[in-house]
């Protein structure tokens, strides 16, 4: 395995196929959503393109071919794709994109995945799955497979990201509380790796060492500086996903309360809880409405 200099790209077509793909079918939906008086917003455009483009700059870059011999570098392609990517991504879906997916019988079973338990038990398994020994030195050494651990870590990304952020129903209990323990549990599960990377007293992947020697870096001090970009980016995000989810927070109880002052000058009977829930799916807009028609009636 020879070094990668610095201005080699790395193209590896079955990885980038699928971005592709994606790319077309959502231009196409969002193309046919604009031609019937329901255009997407911008922004989540923006979202969903900057995804993918981060996801195939990613997988062409130096940076790809220089994670086949150095494991810091394996690690932080996989949080572009996986995390940042992932989240992108996700960010740029709303249910009227998904919904031919959704009502198809085939694939509508797919849902189901998203909801938090799942969600977070899906990603946490194949997080740890391809940090075991045999399946990531596989991965390393095997272009298919190495296809497939990409797939799987975007794929299962996505799913876990889509249970927090994303545009399908939410479970009743799964309120702003219930979303902080969620953010709290992924980070914990991504730091948790992290440490064992990090404080462990052995390199544990020999698939690296020709790269390492190559590139004059111990395997130890490999697998630190990679345990120590996971915690990093982990840590950045989410104090991130904290902020965001303090704004959510202090934005519908801002609307709730809106909603009940309306209700109240209208002589609407409006229940709390009720107001709640609506604005928590992000349906306070309806709602409100309804409480327009019944008091002018």
């Amino acid at each position: 395995m020879s070094p990668v200099t610095a201005a080699a790209v790395h193209v590896e077509p079955l990885q980038l196929a699928p971005a592709l793909a994606f790319a077309v079918m959502y231009f196409v939906r969002a193309r046919r959503l604009g031609a019937l008086g329901r255009p997407l917003p911008a922004w989540r455009q923006a979202c969903f393109y900057s995804g993918l483009a981060l996801i195939a700059i990613t997988l062409v870059s130096p940076l790809a071919g220089v994670a086949d011999e150095l494991f810091w570098a394996h690690m932080a392609e996989h949080l572009l794709l996986a995390d940042l990517g992932a989240l992108l991504l996700v960010l740029g879906f709303t249910g009227q994109l998904l919904a031919p997916l959704l009502r198809t019988k085939a694939l509508g079973w797919l849902r189901h995945l998203a909801h938090p338990v799942p969600a977070y038990g899906l990603w946490a398994a194949d997080l740890f799955f391809w940090h075991l020994v045999g399946p990531h030195e596989l991965a390393v050494e095997n272009d298919v497979v190495h296809a497939l651990q990409h797939m799987l870590f975007v794929g299962f990304g996505i799913n876990m990201w889509m249970a927090l952020l994303g545009p399908l129903p939410k479970p009743a209990w799964f309120g702003n509380f219930a979303k902080l323990l969620y953010i709290v549990a992924v980070r914990l599960t991504s730091t948790v790796l992290a440490n064992v990377f990090v404080w462990s007293n052995d390199a544990f992947f020999d698939v690296y060492a020709p790269g390492e020697r190559a590139h004059a870096i111990t395997p130890h001090t490999d697998q630190v500086v990679a345990g120590s970009i996971m915690m990093v980016e982990g840590s950045i995000l989410t104090i991130c996903l904290f902020g965001w989810l303090f704004m959510r927070s202090a934005r519908e109880g801002q609307e709730r309360q809106e909603l009940l002052d309306l209700a109240a000058a209208g002589g609407v009977a409006l229940d709390e809880r009720r107001a709640a829930r609506a604005v928590s799916a992000g349906r306070g807009g309806e709602l409100r409405r309804r409480i327009d028609d019944d008091a002018t009636r």
